[in-house]
């Protein structure tokens, strides 16, 4: 199913991610398998080899609703939209080896506990799914794989669902399109030098859905019906880029860029007589981070855009780079992006803050492993790093490979919970959660205990 937005709408590589610093390995591995040192996962690759998600998993986004005709914590429901592969995806070994296949579904009545939506939409290409691949346009930017970014629901407040809302999903897909993999590195080694990858140039691409269950994607503006492509200067499409200018009216100067992905997209709720009399016009409605490699300098960095109505997007260049030295020296990359909050203990409600704190993937160069960092802003275009949040397990744990993609949670006890994929040291990936108390969101995350066993 697919939506054509109207012109006048108003205003080389590991398992879960593309560290393209080496030749990309394709070996394959096994599933998770609960163990002893695991009790805080919560979603693992399904056992059905014939699933959708059989091999691997990744990127999960969890939403918390208490209906408004509720009001219960009690009656508090949880659903998750995450991407994976089954085993016999990509038998051509041609795309890149990450998490990205399609994207489903899952529900929880605590946060903890999961089933996965055995009920796909009918008009997708494999079951059990919210969205697969594109088999309407074959010139699509999203025929090859796909994975989440962000799901969104714009006509209801974060925490309370109302009838009538509408989901907002942002998403990124791969075509066949071939490029060089010397593209993506920096020393090329000879045996690489004329080798191919399929689906590596990632594009953004929308999809709506009345029911988070059966989705239409909305035709961007690209070509290829993507929302968000990335920045390359021959592309006669994106000349006016050349010399865009910002906000205030400065001159933006893009970087080119290799691929668009992991689209983390937040809104902006601004009174508009107050942003009248403080910048002469209304902000942006829509903020995206979204994970990009520089042509230039090959570096992984996280870019920014904006937009008016969540479908047409304005980019504005790099806000976070890895450092010099440190544990994101390789790369940044997966954010997920909160308002500022505080928690008022006699009543029980967190109340909003001027400013932003960004969770994101940092990449190791000293042993290639991705760990939770965590960056503030005040205007979600300048950001101050604070440090690795949440760090890799332990050499025996389930996820002592890698632990990224977080998105995270603001719960009524006043902690936070975060749900983030874990690797684990033979590729195998599963959803955990952590939980932390806000005064300690860098460095206090602690791994939740999901599960339990009685001896």
């Amino acid at each position: 199913m697919r939506f054509i937005l109207p012109f006048f709408l108003a205003g080389a590589c590991q398992a879960w991610s593309p560290s393209l610093h080496t030749p990309c390995s394709f070996t394959k591995t096994t599933a998770l398998k609960s163990s002893a040192n695991d009790n805080n996962v919560v979603l693992r690759p399904s056992e059905d080899p014939n699933a959708f998600d059989s091999f691997q998993i990744g990127s999960a986004r969890v939403h918390r609703y208490i209906r408004d005709s509720l009001g219960t914590e009690e009656q508090a429901e949880y659903v998750m939209w995450y991407h994976g592969r089954p085993s016999n995806f990509d038998e051509e070994k041609e795309l890149p080896p990450l998490t990205t296949g399609r994207i489903g579904r899952a529900t929880s009545n605590n946060g903890l506990h999961w089933e996965k939506t055995l009920q796909g939409s009918l008009s997708e290409d494999a079951p059990d799914v919210s969205l697969g691949l594109n088999k309407e346009s074959w010139w699509g930017f999203d025929t090859a794989h796909v994975g989440l970014g962000q799901v969104l629901l714009p006509m209801s407040t974060p925490a309370v669902m109302t009838e009538g809302g509408v989901y907002l999903m942002y998403y990124m897909g791969g075509s066949y399109d071939e490029t060089p993999v010397a593209d993506y590195l920096k020393n090329v080694p000879e045996s690489s030098a004329s080798a191919k990858i399929k689906g590596m140039k990632l594009k953004i691409g929308v999809a709506l859905s009345q029911d988070g269950l059966t989705w239409g994607r909305v035709e961007g503006d690209d070509p290829s019906g993507a929302c968000m492509a990335p920045y390359d200067k021959a592309d006669p499409t994106m000349r006016y880029m050349a010399g865009m200018r910002d906000d205030d009216d400065s001159v933006l100067n893009i970087e080119e860029e290799l691929y668009c992905g992991w689209p983390e997209v937040v809104v902006q709720v601004v009174d508009e007589e107050e942003a009248q009399k403080v910048a002469g016009k209304k902000p942006p409605a829509f903020f995206m981070f979204y994970s990009t490699m520089t042509k230039d300098t090959k570096e992984k960095c996280i870019a920014c855009a904006v937009s008016a109505d969540g479908f047409r997007w304005l980019k504005r260049g790099i806000v976070v780079r890895p450092d010099e030295s440190g544990l994101d020296e390789a790369g940044c990359a997966r954010s997920n992006v909160i308002k500022k909050a505080s928690y008022n203990e006699e009543t029980g409600v967190w109340s909003d803050e001027e400013g932003w704190i960004m969770y994101y993937e940092g990449v190791s160069k000293e042993d290639n492993k991705h760990r939770v960092m965590a960056a503030e802003s005040d205007d979600g275009r300048n950001w101050k790093k604070l440090g690795v949040a949440f760090d890799v397990g332990g050499d025996d744990s389930w996820d002592c490979g890698g632990v990224g993609s977080p998105h995270v949670l603001r719960m009524d006890d006043g902690t936070m919970r975060m749900y983030y994929t874990g690797q684990g040291a033979d590729g195998s990936t599963a959803i955990g959660v952590a939980k932390c108390a806000p005064e300690d969101h860098v460095g206090g995350w602690a791994r939740e205990q999901a599960q339990f066993t009685f001896a």
